[in-house]
């Protein structure tokens, strides 16, 4: 696969030989889980992810519906175990794709068919209730958070010091 961001008039198509066998060159290459095109745009991979958890998410509400539903807390843990885990995979790669507003409305639509879910609310109620009904962060927000703690404990921070929000329970 030749990568680059270059818009070149010359031939795109590079002949590699091994073993006087011609490889084939590949416009899309899955690496490690994450889908990585030529551009860098990560378009694929982001499709590949919505339509993932959106199957998910559908499989687990015919599944629900055979048990008169599942509870609110329920939908929110496995949300949180399976769902949520898949859409931050590899985000640090990625993180810059989701600049891009047609990128981000993907993510948000998944959360969003989720969060409707689990507040077991109309399709007519806006993303930002939805989020402040369930409990949960945006995932773009979410998203952000990852790549910024995967740059504080494993990047180059060159011994700056971090300062990394936590979860802390509400008392009394």
């Amino acid at each position: 696969m030749l990568m680059t961001r270059r818009k070149r008039k010359e031939q795109k198509e590079v002949a590699i030989y091994l073993n006087n066998k011609l490889i084939p060159q590949v416009h899309r290459l899955k690496y490690l889980g994450i889908i990585f095109d030529r551009k860098l745009t990560f378009k694929e991979h982001i499709n590949y992810m919505a339509n993932k958890c959106t199957k998910l998410i559908f499989l687990l509400s015919k599944a629900a519906k055979l048990n008169w539903g599942l509870n609110h807390q329920t939908l929110k843990t496995i949300y949180l175990g399976g769902i949520l885990p898949l859409l931050l995979y590899g985000a640090p790669v990625w993180i810059k794709a989701i600049e891009l507003e047609c990128y981000k409305a993907k993510l948000i639509r998944v959360q969003r068919l989720i969060n409707i879910k689990i507040a077991k609310a109309y399709r007519t109620v806006s993303n930002e209730a939805l989020c402040i009904l369930t409990g949960m962060t945006p995932i773009t927000t979410k998203i952000e958070e990852a790549a910024q703690i995967y740059q504080l404990t494993r990047g180059n921070t060159k011994g700056e010091e971090a300062q990394v929000d936590s979860r802390m329970e509400v008392k009394h």
